[in-house]
């Protein structure tokens, strides 16, 4: 059977998460959609944004370029804000073992359809914003419906939740299929992974796993479950407790709590992090820190493109894009978003769009322009020893394009 990932107009909804990123690559839970998508199929395919196309053929090869001829066999199109669980790719398999036609709703949205052979192929130029049409040329509305519960995931805040919900079972899928060895009541390594002097854990909750080359400075606290990528360095009194994930080649120090962080991304520093996600390439300043809980203890409602969106949670940090930096001594409010390549001052108080300084403590909020963020790019790069693609620029031009409309509802004149 033939897999086809795909974004639908939604994706939006997921900015700045989604904004460099295809929806498939979001981590959540230590996995991300991507990665069983590729223990599913071989050879799968993806229908992407236009400005991720370059992206997508660079950074995620196991996605081959669509062949235009009538499949033979059934094909699967897969929606990439599927949840990255193990439940979604055991789901995911069953129905692809079953082979059966028909189609997974969840809500209004398409989130599985399996379509039999000799359905025409889609046109090598589909993209997600012409995917609605190919579908109803399809007559998606006719197949019917597929028993088989899986979860979209609609808002950013979105993803903390089921971070929580699946991080414990994908951590027991790791460690079955994976070859850790334990380095002690209930932590997970490799040969390679480093333990500092005075370690504190508590596995209780859940199994921490520790990635190749990851590295554990002395006197810390791990609490379970938890997930380090590899590479990853968690500096000295660090406390990493409840629900962690973090990507590769990442640093991390401070308290950090039931948070999603991103591969590149650097919080070595004193400073709290709470119940956020934190994207890729990420700078947090000494001493930056967020809130998680309103004064009132009560429900956290998040605003997203100008409308109230209720979580139905009590702990919601920030959501940070890509590239974004902060200041030292930062402060963040509760249920605020960050855009990406935006660098903060001072007390955060509302949503921070893509590609501003933010420093409304002194009164002023200013565009910052793509070539600066481009040549902020390129240093962070070299300390890092990965080498700068023209690709990798241009989506940062892309970006500032997108965000545009962004800068116009962030609620503050932009001195440019």
């Amino acid at each position: 059977m033939q897999t086809i990932t795909f974004e639908d107009e939604y994706v939006q909804q997921l900015f700045p998460i989604t904004l460099a990123r295809p929806a498939y690559a979001m981590l959540c839970g230590s996995f991300r959609l991507v990665d069983w998508i590729e223990l599913l199929d071989d050879a799968p395919q993806a229908v992407v944004r236009d400005y991720l196309v370059e992206l997508q053929e660079a950074d995620y090869p196991c996605f081959r370029k669509r062949d235009v001829q009538t499949p033979q066999t059934h094909t699967m199109w897969i929606n990439a804000r599927l949840v990255p669980s193990w439940q979604t790719y055991e789901t995911l398999r069953t129905l692809r073992e079953r082979a059966e036609t028909g189609i997974v709703h969840c809500g209004s949205a398409v989130a599985v359809a399996i379509l039999p052979a000799n359905t025409p192929s889609p046109p090598v130029a589909l993209r997600a914003a012409t995917l609605r049409e190919y579908f109803e040329h399809l007559g998606l509305a006719k197949l019917q419906p597929l028993d088989a519960q899986l979860q979209l995931i609609d808002f950013p805040h979105q993803l903390i939740q089921y971070n929580q919900d699946t991080l414990n079972d994908n951590l027991l899928y790791r460690l079955r299929t994976g070859s850790y060895e334990e380095l002690a009541d209930g932590v997970f390594g490799t040969p390679s992974t480093r333990l500092g002097a005075h370690m504190v854990t508590d596995t209780r909750t859940g199994p921490i796993v520790l990635e190749a080359h990851s590295c554990i400075g002395p006197f810390t606290y791990l609490a379970g479950p938890a997930h380090i990528g590899a590479h990853t360095r968690v500096t000295e009194h660090a406390a990493i407790k409840d629900y962690v994930s973090i990507g590769h080649t990442a640093k991390i120090g401070g308290e950090v709590e039931t948070s999603i962080i991103e591969s590149y991304t650097n919080k070595q520093h004193h400073g709290f992090l709470g119940h956020s996600y934190l994207g890729s390439w990420i700078n947090l300043g000494a001493g930056t820190c967020n809130s998680d809980l309103k004064n009132t203890y009560g429900e956290v409602k998040m605003e997203y493109a100008g409308h109230k969106v209720p979580t139905g949670m009590q702990f919601v940090g920030c959501i940070m894009g890509d590239y974004a930096k902060t200041a030292i001594n930062t402060g963040i409010f509760t249920g605020k978003t960050i855009g990406a390549c935006s660098m903060l001052y001072g007390f955060v108080t509302s949503n921070v769009p893509s590609f501003v300084n933010y420093a409304r403590l002194f009164g002023q909020v200013t565009e910052l322009p793509p070539d600066v963020m481009i040549a902020s790019q390129r240093r962070m790069f070299a300390r890092r020893k990965v080498t700068q693609r023209p690709l990798d620029q241009q989506l940062i031009r892309d970006m500032f394009v997108v965000t545009r409309d962004e800068r116009q509802l962030g609620g503050d004149p932009l001195l440019l």
